[in-house]
């Protein structure tokens, strides 16, 4: 049994949050310096070009890449071998947004759904838990833009329709968001499970490095077919026109109910912000 004190915890997300909003990964750069040598239209180009410029402007001066710093969702894998002390896991990961977003002079965008009033510290986090086997605790820190959120759907549909009905409900999701998600896209795609988990599927497909190859071979020709449809739709970087919509697509599937066809489209913008910590 390993002993990790809650207050590593802390400052480990602290410091993840404010480096997923400074520093795009290195998967995502090169995934946009390949755009831009490929992207036929002239204007996605210069879109492309600004993009990377951008990146490297808030990576060297420290500031945010967006001014929208995100809902903070946090991916913790727990080892059953890990013992905590020193206090509780969710709230260690609560103090670690809230220390995060302030010491890193990130926006603050949460809110009451109803009275819209600003919680004031970018809290509470979202966070999601699983308990995984040895000794080591990872957490994936998410700032979850809302343009891109707002244009993700869960879709349930009858079993008869198939993988040509989930071909469309994708490329529909996609056409619909148009500009809104700030393209280039990544779009992640979750099959299956229930309505809630397709969701989750479809967020954690995001987590996935850029454009990097699916184990499961049905699934890695599903995520090329679906990329060129996608991309067939025009909507281009920025939502200007041409022929790179999206990045990647990734897809998450596992079996569903007999009555059941849940699909979810998890959309994230061009930044995709992550960063992974193992403690």
């Amino acid at each position: 049994m390993r002993e990790i004190d809650v207050k590593d915890i802390t400052a480990a997300v602290k410091e993840a949050a404010i480096a997923a909003n400074h520093e795009l990964g290195e998967d995502l750069l090169h995934a946009l310096a390949h755009g831009q040598a490929t992207e036929e239209s002239p204007t996605g180009r210069e879109v492309f070009r600004l993009l990377l410029e951008n990146a490297r402007i808030a990576r060297e001066n420290r500031i945010p890449i967006c001014q929208d710093c995100g809902l903070a969702v946090v991916f913790v894998d727990l080892g059953q071998d890990v013992h905590l002390v020193g206090g509780h896991l969710n709230d260690a990961i609560q103090a670690g947004v809230r220390q995060g977003y302030e010491e890193g002079y990130l926006r603050k965008s949460l809110c009451h759904p109803l009275t819209r009033k600003n919680t004031g510290d970018n809290t509470p986090a979202v966070i999601y838990t699983t308990i995984v086997p040895g000794d080591r605790v990872k957490l994936t820190v998410v700032p979850k833009g809302g343009g891109s959120e707002n244009m993700s759907r869960v879709h349930m549909l009858r079993p008869a329709a198939g993988l040509a009905g989930i071909k469309a409900k994708v490329v529909e999701t996609v056409r619909e968001a148009g500009a809104n998600p700030c393209p280039p896209i990544i779009v992640g795609v979750g099959i299956g499970g229930t309505f809630e988990q397709a969701a989750l599927l479809a967020k954690k497909a995001l987590l996935r490095e850029v454009g990097s190859k699916n184990p499961d071979p049905e699934l890695a020709a599903l995520e090329e077919e679906f990329l060129t449809l996608v991309n067939k739709t025009g909507i281009g970087p920025a939502g200007l026109g041409g022929r790179l919509t999206a990045l990647a697509v990734h897809i998450n599937m596992m079996p569903c109910h007999i009555a059941s066809l849940p699909v979810a489209v998890n959309i994230q913008c061009h930044a995709s912000r992550h960063k992974e910590v193992i403690l």
